[in-house]
């Protein structure tokens, strides 16, 4: 296998190109870092976009959702063209200039055309990595789906061909003229964290915590 995806005029951008990167480990790493994702597509003519739950096996993104929602009712016909986005924000960029204000961020695109996932153990796999894709560990730490919640419960399949990552990094960018002026510029980190878990007012006060959640 390649190590690098394939640009197509869909995974190139028409603005800093060079921020473009097409690297499987690069693109991987984001989409295995990034909690949620916006699933786009086009339903009675319009754009929708909805934020949701998604894993990455190998070379598939699986992305859950109801059996009944709409995305996942227009898959079942004979897929769908999708457009599935994640991003991460690194740090705000506070340039002395308006203009030159940005963001460090990672994000990846990926485009193509969605499968409903239909066959029980792909299914299986794909929910437990859901799981373990919010806290490593939790698929084997919880009851499993039963026959009901399964039949509720629909995968979204996205083989990762058309795939691109974009990453802006570094400080700010002021024009040489604007340098001197009496502004504060800088970049702001921004990053994720856990904050300490919180039982359920419900939970018995014997149960363990588990160690992946210390």
């Amino acid at each position: 296998m390649d190590t690098a995806y394939h640009p197509t005029p869909r995974t190139t951008p028409t603005r800093y190109r060079d921020r473009a990167h097409y690297d499987r480990e690069t693109v991987h790493r984001i989409l295995d870092e990034s909690l949620i994702c916006h699933l786009g597509y086009v339903s009675d003519g319009r754009p929708v976009v909805l934020p949701t739950i998604h894993t990455r096996i190998d070379e598939t993104l699986y992305i859950h959702g109801s059996s009944g929602s709409g995305p996942m009712l227009a898959a079942r016909l004979s897929g769908m063209p999708v457009c599935v986005t994640v991003t991460l924000i690194d740090g705000l960029v506070l340039a002395r200039s308006a203009m030159h204000h940005s963001m460090n961020y990672r994000s990846v695109v990926a485009v193509g055309t969605a499968r409903i996932v239909d066959d029980p153990d792909e299914k299986q796999r794909a929910l437990h990595a859901v799981l373990d894709h919010i806290r490593a560990g939790r698929a084997d730490d919880c009851r499993p789906p039963n026959a009901r919640e399964l039949a509720a419960t629909a995968v979204l399949a996205l083989d990762l061909v058309e795939v691109s990552a974009k990453v802006r990094q570094g400080g700010v960018a002021d024009d040489a003229e604007d340098l001197t002026l009496p502004y504060w510029a800088g970049v702001v980190p921004v990053g994720l964290a856990a904050g300490t878990p919180l039982p359920d007012g419900d939970l018995d006060p014997a149960t363990p915590m588990p160690s992946y959640l210390r």
